[in-house]
């Protein structure tokens, strides 16, 4: 009993910690650039944290520790696409969507195009990748608190649920991105330094030799070699192999279109800024992958991966108390609560990011791009409308992510990743390279890249005819992939292209060559949503 005081205590200590922080930030909340881009005080090195903070969520502490755990080497390659898709952010769209932009991703769009289709059409796709990967955090922490209080009930996971939909709610409402930024910084701290720790003590139990560990892990896992080499998981088939390089795909081009990623470039001064921000970013996030290895092989060789669940979600959380000196000892509850207020505080801070870029779309591009049509609106009443979408929302993940939980979060969140790259990124990359492209362009690609998407999904394994599937009862998949990525992702470039040459737009030409000249320069970047 006194162990189960203190792992909730510490866990709760986490939770205020955050929450004070957004009664602070909430203070200096006081303008809409304060709400959405944190006034654009934050330097390189404090936005590098933040998304660090933003990008490692649930899915990569729990997801992908367990991924490996549970099949070795094919677990690892979650790690991998995660952290090669920073290059094609880095290299594609940082510095110019920063300079293009205010605000929001549609901003970039608007400036050349008709304002109320490309913005209806963004804040659809953000809020639909969104939800999406706010369903895997929120999944991530019913598993990881009802670990924490000990309870098999499911009817507590649902509550935790419930309950993290409310923080969100609450860290976005009251304290808006600079809340929801130095909530991501403290946490990416404190992942950092968590994980550091497991690592350290998963290999002072090998004498620090990687090779023994990985050996171990092979064995317990009952695979043998199998477990360190590719295709225990996606090897055994053709189809499953496709579906592995449509996987592959979408974590490498996902993550330039994930929205809660993007409005972190509007955060800084600079365009030097945002560079140094990703630079920052891709070395936390390099060092962070590098050590899923040793958390998932560690779990492999310490743990009974049973008792991980068929996800694997568990995986870190049970290594920490096994490394920290077993179920029943005091260490080992210290450091299963200290991992498990860490996991926790991930999330919260992804959660934040996400319902704050999906509500700033809502009030920035719909409510006074399209309803007002950038008339009579007052800075008031935009955030007023962001706070309210925030709760509608926060909502509406909460519903969809009570009989989401049998799921991998991992998987979970490679299917936002898929919508992300299959939707936003054509038009935004079409959008800075491509003169000719147009309204037409950009709404095709992005309602042609999100249809196409998430009803593949509705249309595959994930929903129905498998064991593991959402409705396990049903069968109604006619496509075999989990992972649409490699119909999706062509057909939302396609499609861009198909819409542009069949439409002829001379004004989206003409500006062209000044949307060129900020993107590249930053020339009058702060103007960049009005034409």
């Amino acid at each position: 009993m006194n162990q189960q005081f203190l792992t909730t205590g510490l866990f709760l200590a986490v939770v205020l910690l955050t929450v004070g922080i957004t009664f602070y930030a909430s203070r200096q909340t006081k303008t809409a650039a304060d709400f959405y881009s944190g006034g654009r005080g934050f330097s390189g090195f404090q936005n590098g944290l933040a998304i660090g903070g933003d990008y490692m969520s649930a899915a990569s502490f729990l997801g992908i520790s367990g991924a490996i755990a549970l099949y070795g080497y094919d677990g690892f390659l979650y790690s991998i696409g995660f952290l090669v898709a920073w290059l094609v952010a880095l290299l594609l769209v940082a510095e110019m969507l920063r300079n293009a932009g205010r605000y929001t991703m549609a901003d970039q769009l608007a400036f050349r195009m008709r304002q109320r289709p490309v913005r209806t059409a963004a804040s659809v796709s953000t809020v639909v990748v969104s939800i999406f990967y706010l369903l895997a955090q929120m999944v991530g922490a019913g598993v990881l608190v009802a670990l924490l209080l000990d309870v098999d009930s499911q009817a507590v996971q649902n509550l935790v649920i419930v309950g993290v939909g409310a923080l969100m709610i609450f860290y976005v409402t009251v304290g808006g991105m600079k809340g929801t930024t130095y909530v991501q910084i403290i946490k990416a701290v404190l992942l950092m330094a968590g994980s550091a720790l497991i690592v350290f003590l998963v290999l002072l139990r090998y004498n620090f030799n990687l090779s023994a560990l990985l050996g171990d892990a092979a064995e317990k896992s009952g695979a043998g070699d199998a477990f360190l080499e590719p295709g225990l998981q996606y090897g055994a088939t053709l189809t499953s192999q496709v579906d592995f390089l449509s996987l592959g795909i979408a974590l490498v081009l996902g993550t330039a279109g994930l929205p809660h990623i993007l409005i972190r470039f509007y955060t800084v001064p600079t365009a030097k800024d945002a560079r140094k921000s990703v630079l920052w970013a891709i070395g936390l996030i390099g060092a962070f992958y590098l050590m899923t290895l040793v958390l998932g092989f560690g779990a492999a060789a310490l743990i009974d991966t049973d008792e991980a669940g068929a996800t694997g979600n568990l995986a870190s959380p049970l290594l920490a108390r096994e490394v920290g000196g077993g179920a029943d000892s005091v260490g080992g509850a210290i450091l299963l609560a200290l991992i498990a207020a860490v996991a926790f505080a991930t999330i919260l801070a992804v959660v934040a990011g996400l319902t704050l870029a999906s509500s700033s779309s809502v009030a920035h591009d719909l409510y006074k791009g399209v309803f007002k049509k950038d008339k009579a609106v007052t800075e008031k009443d935009e955030v007023r409308v962001a706070k309210l979408a925030a709760v509608v929302i926060g909502a509406v993940a909460i519903v969809l992510a009570i009989p989401a939980q049998q799921l991998n979060i991992a998987f979970l969140v490679a299917l936002a990743f898929a919508v992300a790259a299959s939707a936003n990124l054509p038009a935004i990359l079409f959008n800075m390279f491509w003169g000719r492209f147009n309204t037409r362009g950009a709404c095709w690609s992005i309602y042609g890249g999100l249809i196409s998407c998430v009803g593949l999904v509705v249309l595959s394994p994930v929903m129905s005819g498998a064991e593991t599937s959402l409705f396990p009862n049903a069968d109604f998949a006619i496509f075999p992939l989990n992972n649409p990525g490699i119909v999706s992702i062509p057909l939302g470039f396609l499609l861009g292209i198909i819409g542009t040459l069949t439409a002829r737009e001379p004004a989206s030409e003409r500006l062209y060559p000044e949307l060129e000249v900020r993107a590249l320069t930053g020339a009058g970047a702060e103007g960049a949503s009005q034409h």
